[in-house]
């Protein structure tokens, strides 16, 4: 009976510790940010309006959600959206890039070399000319890439700059946006010079 409840409580320590590391996920961020405030820095409550590129004009439908997701980032350090009384205006960029990886196998077998080529051989006994395919994979990763500018409408003159770079083997842009924005704004309105590490957990 005592071993049977020590198992037991394993078993469920086991299952609560899984469950919870499981739930638990960060999204890491390369974040570089600059800024060159005209005057002072924005106050909390300071107005702003998005400003889109004609690109983003066409794509208006795929630009809303990335603004919608600026937004709230904004509005967690401070800055406040009203079109008619801003300030600033701020443009948000996002790309997504597609990397195909070939990825070799560590099961090498002795049969050719270790990476596809052609290969010479000469002994005692003559000569031998063959090729080599060594067995390989295709790994797929995506590349992030955030970009959010803020510009001063009384002089035209971007006064603040952060870029957040992510990568991972999901293709799920949409869903880690809004922590690639928490990154890109941590500090703001003045960050740390240099490039910067930024885990954000995933909401």
């Amino acid at each position: 009976m005592k071993r049977v409840a020590i198992a037991l409580f394993i078993l469920a320590f086991t299952g609560f510790f899984i469950t919870g590391c499981a739930g638990l996920r960060v999204v890491e961020s390369d974040v570089t940010a600059f800024y060159n405030w005209n005057a002072a820095p924005p106050a909390p409550g300071t107005p702003y309006r998005f400003e889109r590129l004609p690109s983003q004009q066409v794509v208006g439908a795929q630009q809303d959600p990335v603004e919608d997701r600026a937004r709230a980032a904004l509005a967690r350090v401070g800055m406040e959206l009203n079109p008619a009384a801003a300030r600033y205006s701020v443009q948000v960029r996002v790309g997504t890039q597609v990397i195909e990886q070939v990825a070799y196998g560590t099961g090498y077998d002795g049969f050719g070399f270790a990476t596809p080529g052609v290969f010479l051989a000469g002994g005692n006994r003559g000569a031998g000319f063959g090729l080599s395919f060594p067995i390989g994979y295709a790994n797929t990763y995506y590349r992030r890439e955030l970009t959010l500018l803020v510009r001063d409408l009384a002089t035209g003159q971007v006064v603040f700059e952060t870029r957040a770079v992510n990568d991972g083997a999901r293709n799920e842009t949409l869903a880690v946006l809004s922590t690639m924005m928490d990154a890109a704004l941590q500090g703001f309105p003045q960050p740390p010079a240099g490039r910067r590490r930024i885990a954000v957990p995933v909401q």
